[in-house]
């Protein structure tokens, strides 16, 4: 178990919650391996909590597809594999089309002029490096897309399914030579909703998430 763990404390979130966020990034980071023990006797001595939260924490890293409980064996980090991988992937790319073609109705002007920020705001985290912080603003990106749909129930299916991506977003952003398609699928996305044309978004948002299943393959095998 790596020895940089730290609980990254925060007043306004429940104990189980900084777990998970301390435990999730540790695993995002490559700290706690795929395939290595999740004890929570350990994980709370570790930590400094009792061991309720540990086992809460567990359970919502296993929603995300990050953690894995297995029989007489107990919880480990999940690996990642091609096949949980292209199902992940399989379902957001029909989701993200439909989000895609509704959103091209419904898309309000100021919607508009926010995710023009947002694309850029990727511009500029691409130009930090800063994994998390592309990550998040590439999150914030699809985000207001569903939001856009006006439809509570496909965007609460995405958001739920966006936790199960975020692992395999993290690692093909990790990739440095991503970038500039990453760029320039955004921009796509962002001119076909400004110009109201379905066939448009819907190509360029199918192309966005098919060009990470063959990056996300690519890097499954190497780690394989």
């Amino acid at each position: 178990m790596t020895e940089d763990l730290t609980l990254h404390m925060n007043a306004y979130l429940p104990l189980r919650d900084v777990v998970f966020h301390t435990l999730r990034e540790a695993i995002l980071k490559g700290e706690l391996k795929p395939g290595e023990r999740l004890m929570e006797l350990q994980l709370a001595a570790k930590l400094g909590v009792s061991r309720t939260p540990i086992r809460e924490a567990i359970r919502m890293l296993e929603q995300e597809g990050l953690a894995v409980t297995i029989p007489r064996k107990g919880a480990e980090v999940a690996k990642m594999t091609e096949k949980d991988m292209q199902d992940v992937l399989q379902i957001r790319e029909a989701l993200d089309e439909l989000a895609a073609s509704v959103a091209c109705e419904r898309i309000k002007p100021e919607q508009l002029a926010e995710l023009r920020q947002t694309m850029h705001a990727v511009e500029e985290a691409v130009e930090t490096g800063e994994v998390k912080r592309i990550a998040e603003a590439d999150v914030r990106f699809h985000d207001i897309i569903y939001q856009s749909t006006g439809n509570p129930r496909l965007e609460n299916i995405l958001n739920n399914l966006r936790e199960q991506m975020y692992r395999y977003r993290v690692e093909y952003l990790k990739n440095e030579k991503n970038y500039p398609t990453l760029l320039e699928e955004h921009n796509a996305i962002v001119e076909g909703l400004s110009e109201r044309d379905k066939g448009k978004v819907t190509s360029a948002m199918q192309k966005h998430v098919k060009n990470q299943v063959v990056a996300i393959k690519e890097i499954i095998r190497e780690q394989g």
